[in-house]
């Protein structure tokens, strides 16, 4: 890292340093090493108000930059400011640009084809399932997936991702080295391993409820349009679609039933103009995406990636199971086979990879 990378991670540490700031430092000092030195005459004349001033002078002397680069080092954490010429170029286009960008990870030039996808932290078994069925088709025609890493539809699009082996970045409202949810710590892992995660926050920054609509912003600004999954009217992803209408991209949404409020959001964005989505070729549609992967109806997927039944109890079990979440007594009761029998059955059909079980025992074919 060259040395005046520091002097950005330094001021992106001072609370109140945000772009605007910056760019009235950057334009006065030309270089944020001469303003890191500067005096509260010289803070006031480059346009910065009197808190931001206190604020720098009480804060800068307590960060050790050097000491604050090695802890980076040692965590395998770059930097990119945008001064860096490997900064998202689409990211650079938004207004409010975050002047450093924290990464763990690879970023690569196919991650310039992004769609980022959002929806509620109450995901149901409906929700889930489009999520990892379009995310997959869009990993098989390389295109990025950029989430939350939140609970899930974020969880399920990044976990999609991974397993049809193509590339997701998350982006953190918090810093890299404090992963939320904790218990998506392996998951994150796996991201940094396969894609990459982002944050504009510094290490040691608490995933505050403010930081989350901030982050959100990065997400889109990285993508060239927005999936909204499952969403309730208050969703916080509808906080995403916001950012994409200023950004001037394209909002997708996935449509669910009118008596389910995780719906509710997603229907009324449809209702608006976003484009209603069925399958992945209404996205790469929209965004003059070439497919690259394989673009089949439901009906083909199956013919293709399913083994034919080899048992008489199998065949039966399938006859029932669509796509919609069917509970394993409901599976017995259309079936007529005792429930043991149905138990076992979907056992070894699942090792297969014919069915898929959604949670508390509901099962779709995969």
């Amino acid at each position: 890292m060259n040395q005046e990378i520091k002097y950005w991670v330094g001021f992106n540490i001072i609370p109140g340093i945000g772009p605007v700031r910056l760019r009235h430092l950057l334009s006065y000092f030309q270089r944020l090493e001469v303003a890191w030195g500067a005096g509260e005459k010289e803070l006031a004349a480059a346009g910065l108000d009197s808190r931001s001033i206190t604020s720098i002078l009480a804060k800068r002397d307590r960060i050790h930059l050097d000491e604050e680069m090695e802890r980076l080092e040692k965590r395998g954490v770059g930097v990119l400011t945008w001064e860096s010429p490997d900064y998202p170029a689409r990211l650079r286009e938004i207004y409010d640009a975050p002047p450093v960008l924290y990464h763990q990870g690879s970023l690569v030039p196919q991650d310039e084809w992004a769609v980022a996808v959002v929806g509620t932290r109450q995901a149901t078994a409906y929700g889930r399932e489009v999520a990892a069925y379009l995310v997959g088709q869009l990993a098989r025609n390389r295109v990025t997936t950029i989430s939350g890493l939140a609970r899930g539809i974020d969880a399920a699009a990044h976990q999609a991702a991974l397993k049809a082996g193509g590339r997701t970045i998350a982006i953190m409202g918090s810093g890299l080295d404090t992963i939320y949810p904790a218990e998506h710590k392996a998951l994150a892992q796996a991201i940094a391993e396969q894609g990459a995660l982002m944050s504009e926050l510094h290490l040691g920054a608490r995933p505050e409820a403010r930081n989350f609509p901030q982050r959100n912003r990065i997400m889109t600004g990285l993508s060239l349009g927005v999936l909204v999954v499952e969403a309730g009217k208050a969703s916080g992803a509808l906080n995403s679609v916001r950012h994409a209408l200023e950004q001037n991209r394209e909002v997708f949404a996935v449509p669910g039933s009118i008596f389910t409020p995780t719906s509710q959001g997603t229907n009324h964005l449809i209702q608006e103009g976003a484009k209603l989505v069925r399958h992945v070729d209404d996205i790469l549609e929209e965004l003059n995406i070439n497919a690259l992967g394989q673009r089949d109806t439901v009906g083909q997927q199956l013919e293709m990636k399913l083994p034919a039944p080899i048992e008489e109890n199998e065949s039966l079990v399938l006859r029932h199971l669509t796509s919609e979440p069917l509970h394993i007594d409901e599976v017995r009761r259309r079936s007529g086979l005792p429930i043991a029998v149905i138990s076992s059955t979907l056992s070894l059909m699942e090792l297969k990879g014919l069915v898929h079980q959604v949670g508390a025992m509901n099962y779709v074919l995969a």
